[in-house]
């Protein structure tokens, strides 16, 4: 039978032991979200485990063209960062914010970056905003601190751990800047011209030295005419420009039908505005810049 000395010794037990169970709990994940898988990838890799990522525009996905539903409204309802890329490309986002209300604030990856502009395909003339600006290493190191500066501003607590996480990171960014560049060192300079689906390797050619011609425009809800089709094959010809390369988020049939009008090699998959599934070979922001370095290499090298 239990006493009052002991009944009153097992309260005293724990209430000593109470905040140090508080203590140990931990604490809530910061809840965000990026609006397409490279973007949530980062995010990540700089807020570690006191972040919870959803992704709008999950792999294989095209932000281009991407529809948001009810169920996005309500997740940007309740983040308390929504990350976005920018210089237009996801042009549904703004009415989605307004519609999901909520006070999330908005971080623009891309701040800082020095841009791109090309012709829109719709209207020729005129100049628009490239915003693939991620395929560039160096441009991706920008997004990262954004991204950190970010987390640090909404979760001050966490300032040391986002810090350390993005300092870790951005060495690694380094390691894969050095790959690339390597890489592309391996293809003799007459063979770096390719073929891709859509415009979207702008930032990488110009970083790294490679040309990209592309029979859609930056954009995927544009389609190529049967003149510019054309135009590409004529170039090929001329020019003997070596292979055309797939994209994971396009139709292959128009580059099918190029190379085989023109004898051109097809290359690999290339990643170019989504990762990969999990088990793919582009589950990651490195993976993905790996794989296309290696699929660059294949074609053209020898």
């Amino acid at each position: 039978m239990l006493t009052r000395r002991m009944i009153a010794a097992a309260v005293f037990a724990f209430t000593i032991a109470a905040p140090a169970l508080a203590q140990d709990k931990p604490p809530e994940k910061l809840k965000t979200v990026a609006t397409f898988s490279i973007l949530g990838d980062l995010v990540k890799n700089v807020g570690g485990d006191r972040v919870e990522v959803t992704t709008l525009v999950g792999p294989n996905g095209d932000a281009h063209v991407y529809s948001p539903t009810p169920a996005d409204v309500q997740t940007i309802s309740h983040a308390r960062l929504v990350f976005i890329n920018g210089l237009g490309l996801e042009g549904w986002m703004t009415r989605l914010v307004a519609a999901a209300g909520g006070n999330a604030a908005t971080v623009t990856a891309s701040t800082g970056v020095k841009t791109l502009r090309m012709e829109d395909e719709n209207k020729p003339g005129h100049m628009i905003t490239d915003p693939h600006a991620w395929q560039s290493v160096a441009n991706a190191k920008i997004y990262v601190a954004n991204i950190r500066d970010g987390l640090i501003k909404a979760d001050p607590a966490g300032k040391s751990v986002y810090e350390a996480n993005a300092k870790s990171y951005l060495a690694q960014l380094d390691d894969l800047q050095a790959e690339v560049k390597s890489a592309v060192a391996k293809i003799p300079a007459e063979r770096r011209r390719i073929i891709t689906t859509h415009d979207a390797f702008g930032y990488f050619g110009a970083a790294y030295g490679m040309a990209f011609i592309s029979p859609e425009g930056v954009s995927t809800e544009t389609e190529a005419s049967a003149k510019d089709v054309a135009k590409i094959i004529d170039q090929i010809r001329k020019q003997k420009i070596p292979a055309v390369f797939m994209e994971n988020i396009s139709d292959s049939r128009l580059m099918q039908q190029i190379a085989r009008e023109t004898g051109a090699k097809i290359g690999g998959t290339l990643y170019s505005d989504a990762l990969s599934k999990a088990d793919g070979p582009a589950a990651t922001y490195i993976d993905m810049m790996r794989n296309n370095i290696r699929q660059f290499g294949a074609a053209l090298v020898g």
